[in-house]
C-alpha cells in the first residue's frame, strides 16, 4: 500500500514566492514614493499656521485697541502691522508665524511665498500671503501644491 504525503512540493512554493515577488515588485512603487504628498501636507499645514498667527496678531491687535498700523508683540517677538494684519514681511507674518522650518521664505509679487525646501518646483509647491489691502478687509492666503 502506497502512502499519500500531505503539503507542497518545494517547486510550488518557489512559484508561489516568485508570484509574490512579483507582485511586490509592481504595486511598490505605489507605495513608496511619498516624498510629494508629505510636501503638499507640509505646505496645508504652514498655511493653517499662517492662518492662526494672522488671526490670533489680528486679535491681540484689536483687544488692545491698537491703531491700525501699531505694531503686536507675540510671545515677545514684535510683529509689524498694517490694517490690524501683519505685513507681508520677515518682521510681519514671518514674525508672527516664528517657525517656518522646511521652507524658505521671501517677498514674492507683492506678497510673502514660503516655498517648500525639496519641491520639484520650489514656486509650484508654496504658501502665498498677501497683506489685507485696505480696513476690514482680511489677508488673502493661497497654497500652490502642482509641483511638489
Amino acid at each position: 500500500m502506497k502512502k499519500q504525503q500531505a503539503g507542497f512540493t518545494l517547486i510550488e512554493l518557489v512559484l508561489v514566492i516568485v508570484i509574490l515577488g512579483i507582485l511586490a515588485a509592481t504595486a511598490l512603487p505605489r507605495f513608496s514614493d511619498l516624498s510629494g504628498d508629505a510636501r503638499r501636507a507640509a505646505v496645508d499645514g504652514l498655511a493653517g499656521g499662517i492662518r492662526s498667527a494672522s488671526s490670533i496678531a489680528h486679535a491681540t491687535s484689536l483687544a488692545k485697541a491698537f491703531s491700525s498700523g501699531q505694531p503686536v508683540s507675540m510671545d515677545g517677538q514684535p510683529v509689524d502691522m498694517a490694517n490690524f494684519y501683519p505685513l507681508a514681511t520677515t518682521a510681519g507674518i514671518e514674525a508672527a508665524l516664528q517657525d517656518s522650518t522646511g521652507f524658505t521664505p521671501g517677498a514674492s509679487g507683492g506678497g510673502w511665498r514660503f516655498t517648500k525646501d525639496g519641491a520639484v518646483i520650489p514656486a509650484n509647491c508654496s504658501v502665498l500671503y498677501l497683506a489685507p489691502t485696505g480696513p476690514g478687509v482680511g489677508p488673502t492666503i493661497s497654497t500652490d501644491k502642482t509641483q511638489c
